[in-house]
């Protein structure tokens, strides 16, 4: 493999300034700044995904705290909980660890110590900020999951047994034609009890007779 056209120049005792070759240890410093901001993107993105993930399910919540159960749903959504390497148990261990004494919810500061001690337990191979940052990773960009949420159904024979319009007999007289119940009106047999004479039931039932 060639050697690059500035080889010829480097040497340990001459920073090659007059080629514009940035000097080693400004190399070092510019990796060190790429990997901060990195650091605080990723972190930036994972307060956004614990933020959906407080809010979800709690009207209440702004978004700043979050209780177990979801905080349980954000590891188990977003894969930091495997069932294997780090399992429920291990989830609601933390959770308990980082919170503080008679507190029901954590914070954001509290949930990155949270992540730090799962992160060790979900990527062991790695060191203490690799692994928070692969759990950042796994977090990015992700949503509650609403998979599983209960819904109504008016699929097949639920349809046909709720359709107003094929009932028939004294079931079809209990709803009027748009299909909405009549109540009393639909069950018994009505009388008019309006008349011109006080007291007077049965308008209309009497039978005329011809003299």
């Amino acid at each position: 493999m060639p050697f690059p056209h500035w080889a010829r120049y480097w040497s340990p005792s001459k920073v090659p300034i007059e080629i514009g070759l940035p000097k080693p240890v400004e190399f070092s410093m510019l990796a060190w700044a790429w990997r901060g901001e990195r650091k605080l993107t990723m972190a930036s993105e994972a307060e956004k995904t614990f933020q959906r993930f407080a809010v979800f399910g709690e009207s209440s919540s702004s978004g700043t705290e979050m209780n177990n159960k979801n905080f349980s749903k954000l590891c188990k959504d977003c894969g930091i909980m495997d069932g294997k390497l780090v399992t429920s148990t291990d989830v609601d261990i933390v959770f308990s660890k980082v919170k503080a004494k008679n507190a029901r919810t954590i914070t954001f500061q509290q949930f990155q110590e949270a992540m730090k001690e799962l992160g060790q337990k979900r990527f062991k191979e790695k060191n203490p900020d690799e692994a928070l940052g692969n759990v950042y990773k796994l977090m990015e960009g992700k949503d509650p999951a609403t998979t599983g949420v209960t819904k109504a159904t008016t699929v097949g024979g639920v349809s046909r047994l709720t359709d107003t319009s094929k009932y028939t007999g004294t079931h079809k007289e209990r709803f009027d034609e748009s299909g909405k119940g009549k109540g009393i009106a639909g069950r018994e047999e009505m009388t008019d009890n309006s008349g011109y004479v006080s007291g007077y039931k049965g308008a209309g039932t009497y039978d005329k007779k011809d003299h």
